[in-house]
């Protein structure tokens, strides 16, 4: 049974109703490929979930851009796991790179985060990958395996999780990883879990990629083998994210 293809389409902070609106209604009339082949979440901002979830095709589905890290009480301005599950929120991107670099979350509070999502039944897009300078000194495997190795300490059972390497010099900045440069993070995030976890979870784990994704570039990554899809950024308010889904049709010919 080969891993199911995987298309998350992350809007960050971007959107007025109206523009939400349009944005599911070009979604809904998309022809893409059924659910056996591959699998689609969009993740719009919190306030936006409900809407989305209610306008939103029923093969496609929703995920939070961000959790709190345990049970909800007095932490002004988040939203927890239990609050996301009480709306039928079924997914959740964690530790994006964005968070890691903006708000300083580490390593061990990204791991937290993720454990804790799924003791509440969530799914959770996890997110690793380097910065420029990490690359450039030839880090790249020990970060994203240290990223990594955070969440594996904290959890045992990887079913509901995928990894999305996002390498952080290639998000919003129009450069992308090459295929071959893709590949390589990627069976090398794949050993790391046959080595460190075990042979099912590195074999079963959905490893996707983010970085300046788009509908021109979307085939030749969903070429590479360790490559299970992707998380799409600015792409996935345009039509071209429908190209984008289509893609999967490269693993499945």
């Amino acid at each position: 049974m080969g891993r199911k293809f995987f298309v998350g389409g992350n809007w960050k902070c971007n959107g007025t109703t109206e523009e939400v609106k349009k944005i599911v209604a070009t979604l809904n009339d998309g022809k893409v490929p059924s659910q056996d082949v591959v699998e689609v979440v969009v993740s719009p901002p919190f306030v936006f979930l409900p809407l989305v979830q209610s306008l939103l095709r029923p093969d496609f589905q929703v995920a939070a851009q961000n959790v709190w890290v345990k049970k909800g009480g007095a932490y002004t301005g988040e939203i927890s796991a239990e609050i996301l599950v009480n709306l039928g929120i079924p997914w959740v991107i964690v530790g994006h790179s964005e968070r890691r670099s903006l708000l300083g979350e580490s390593n061990e509070f990204v791991g937290d985060k993720v454990a804790y999502a799924l003791s509440q039944g969530l799914k959770v897009i996890a997110c690793v990958g380097e910065t420029l300078e990490q690359r450039e000194s030839g880090s790249t495997v020990d970060v994203v395996a240290a990223q990594t190795k955070a969440i594996a300490e904290r959890i045992s059972d990887w079913k509901n999780v995928v990894i999305a390497y996002e390498p952080v010099w290639a998000i919003g900045t129009g450069k992308v990883a090459t295929p071959a440069q893709a590949q390589e993070v990627h069976f090398e995030l794949r050993k790391w879990l046959l080595e460190n976890v075990s042979a099912e979870v590195s074999e079963s784990t959905r490893i996707i990629y983010g970085g300046s994704v788009n509908g021109a570039n979307s085939k030749e990554l969903a070429g590479q083998p360790d490559v299970d899809g992707f998380l799409v950024g600015g792409a996935s308010l345009k039509p071209e994210f429908l190209d984008i889904i289509n893609s999967a049709t490269v693993k499945s010919s």
